[in-house]
């Protein structure tokens, strides 16, 4: 029997490469505004914005043995520039939002069910421009440790750290080649990330082969948080 995996947001960059990897052998569920890069899926869609509306669960299958929150903000300003409105929206978008529907999955996850949920390497990397967003995903990393703490051993917790990977919401910072090189030459491994970079580990942190991990912070970062080449 396939296993249920939830995605909220899916329909493109990480969790699209996420949804094309796990589709053949699990069942995916992806909760998104758009169904944009699902059509040639085998997924199931269904139509939602994790900031305003309300999940309705009777749309989901009753048992599920992954979650996946997906959706994310890169507001990279000084300080000085950021309003407390942006620091409230990233907030609820990647981390208020995010608890919201756990609550109301918890009830379905099976035993054994696993959680991956994003941050970023600017969280334990201090980088100028990134205070609203490494807030907002400070939270999560804090969050993912308690909750992987009180629901072991029968719910797994899992966060990923990535560095700039090249989906639609880095846009403007590799919209041209020479943006792309100098992000580039910031990493040991002399690239930006690729979707699906992120997307194997997600699978691999969604799967029983990794059933023995729990409360980890990730990084998948090209070596940009360990490493100093320069």
């Amino acid at each position: 029997m396939k296993k249920n995996i939830l995605l909220i947001g899916g329909s493109h960059g990480i969790g699209l490469a996420l949804v094309k990897l796990m589709e053949k052998e699990y069942n995916v569920f992806v909760a998104s505004r758009s169904s944009e890069g699902l059509n040639d899926t085998d997924s199931v869609h269904i139509p939602f914005d994790a900031t305003t509306d309300e999940l309705n669960t009777e749309d989901l299958p009753e048992t599920l043995h992954g979650f996946v929150y997906c959706p994310g903000s890169i507001n990279l300003k000084p300080f000085k520039m950021l309003s407390l409105d942006t620091f409230e929206e990233d907030m609820q978008l990647n981390f208020f939002s995010m608890v919201k529907i756990i609550k109301e999955i918890m009830g379905k996850m099976a035993d054994g069910a696993s959680v991956v949920l994003f941050s970023t390497v600017a969280v334990g990397t201090g980088m100028p421009f990134h205070t609203s967003v490494a807030a907002a995903k400070g939270a999560i990393e804090g969050f993912a440790k308690s909750l992987a703490a009180e629901y072991a051993p029968n719910l797994r917790v899992n966060v990923i750290a990535p560095s700039l990977v090249d989906t639609p919401l880095a846009d403007r910072l590799l919209n041209n080649d020479k943006k792309r090189e100098k992000m580039a030459d910031r990493h040991p491994l002399k690239r930006v990330g690729k979707p699906k970079d992120i997307a194997n580990i997600a699978a691999f942190l969604l799967d029983d082969k990794s059933t023995w991990i729990t409360g980890q912070i990730v990084g998948v970062d090209g070596g940009l948080s360990t490493l100093n080449v320069t």
